[in-house]
């Protein structure tokens, strides 16, 4: 049952257990943003590498398996403790039966933590419920639906109605799984994949066997490579050739596909509202020697000099397509937003239209697995636009994956496709052609 090994010890990840704890706070009751947790955790930030990954793998563990544990403990507890004591028990319950940490560690680092946390007396409390959860956990986890259980019911209800219940309950399970690491490449991708123990994928992005360390492989530092999930790169390749042409990157960071239309050859013009992730993209860019121009804007109320040849939207989303990554989002989504952001949608898409000159072509994608988010949009698109026809992509853009293709010729990948290799992200895109 155990996924993932962990040859932590209660003194090397004290600290990381604790900043574990905030980033549970920080995403569960307070509804922000994993990532940023971890953002302004200054004490996370002094970890060492082998810190900074158990306390990632170990918060992330948590929320991928969280209603599993939170239906286990109902088994052990009369009512539900405070939060802090609450996310100490679900954190000793991710290490003792996903993480394969030692029980004696996994039990006293919990009691420890409510001594840190100067609540001394629920230690007799987590003492005894973790070492209940050694002997009876394993078998009430044998017997849980995990992949349904851990699926908020209405994502879970949305997937079936479009993709049915056998393809649901594969990307309910896939998104148990820690997600694999690819890069793309400038060079020949085998022969990096020889270097970096890594397979080359379809469309030749390649997949490492092997993630620790990043920054200290070969060709880090001189910018020969960099990460993006085989997902990612597609809708940028789905512009065709772009040598020499305009293209606009709408929502562009944090870079990887500006990076990708700058490799290909097109004057890029890379825009984003945030001047911080604009941060981010020019140093991921200057990292990688390649050139782009930059524009810190509203993508949606902003009008470029000049007409572009083509616009890459990728647009904002739900990001129900990257799960895997981002756990925490399934707890923090709501129908209500996929409304929301449905709106937003279109008041890009139709924005970067009207600048599109006559003949030019635009990919619009999201990291969704909502058809409100995907096909819909495209079909409101065609319904009120008589000069935008829809371009069918070809199977061999996407290294012959033909399961990515829908009927009419989209992108619509899944957490599930290429499912002996690992699976991918779920992500949407469309080509649009303007008269």
């Amino acid at each position: 049952m155990n996924t993932t090994q962990s040859q932590s010890s209660p003194i090397l990840h004290a600290n990381a257990r604790l900043s574990a704890l905030g980033a549970l706070v920080h995403t569960l009751d307070k509804n922000k943003p994993l990532d940023s947790a971890w953002a302004l955790d200054r004490h996370f930030q002094t970890f060492g590498p082998s810190d900074k990954a158990f306390s990632q793998l170990l918060v992330k563990t948590t929320l991928r398996h969280l209603a599993q544990i939170d239906d286990l403990l109902k088994s052990f507890i009369d009512r539900t403790p405070s939060p802090r004591i609450m996310h100490t028990l679900r954190l000793g319950v991710a290490q003792l039966l996903w993480l394969d940490t030692p029980p004696h560690a996994a039990v006293h680092s919990a009691v420890e933590m409510t001594k840190q946390l100067r609540m001394e007396k629920f230690g007799g409390l987590v003492n005894a419920v973790l070492k209940r959860v050694v002997k009876e956990g394993p078998d009430i986890v044998a017997k849980q639906d995990a992949a349904k259980l851990n699926t908020p019911v209405w994502l879970w209800d949305s997937w079936v109605k479009a993709y049915g219940e056998e393809t649901t309950r594969k990307i309910a399970e896939m998104h148990l799984t820690e997600p694999p690491l690819d890069i793309t490449v400038k060079g020949d991708p085998n022969a990096w994949a020889a270097d970096l123990n890594g397979v080359v994928l379809p469309t030749g992005s390649v997949r490492l066997r092997e993630a620790r360390g990043l920054t200290q492989m070969k060709g880090f530092a001189e910018g020969s490579w960099w990460v993006q999930d085989i997902a990612a790169t597609l809708p940028a390749r789905l512009l065709g050739d772009v040598r020499e042409k305009r293209v606009i990157d709408l929502c562009a960071a944090p870079g990887g596909k500006t990076a990708q239309l700058a490799q290909a050859g097109a004057i890029v013009s890379a825009v984003d509202r945030s001047k911080e992730r604009i941060a981010m993209l020019k140093t991921n860019v200057h990292r990688l020697k390649l050139q782009a121009e930059y524009v810190t804007t509203d993508a949606s109320k902003w009008l470029p000099a000049f007409a572009p040849d083509a616009i890459l939207l990728d647009a904002p989303c739900s990001a129900t397509g990257t799960l895997r990554r981002h756990p925490d989002v399934a707890w923090h989504r709501t129908p209500e937003d996929i409304t929301r952001l449905v709106a937003t949608q279109k008041n890009l898409l139709e924005h970067a239209l009207g600048m599109l000159k006559s003949g030019g072509t635009l990919v619009y994608s999201v990291c969704s697995l909502q058809p409100q988010e995907g096909e819909e949009q495209i079909t409101a698109i065609l319904a009120s636009h008589p000069d935008i026809s829809l371009v069918p992509i070809l199977p061999e853009t996407l290294g012959g994956m033909t399961e990515c293709l829908t009927a009419r010729g989209e992108l619509r990948s899944l957490p599930c496709h290429l499912w002996d290799l690992g699976g991918m992200d779920g992500f949407f895109a469309a080509v649009l052609k303007k008269a």
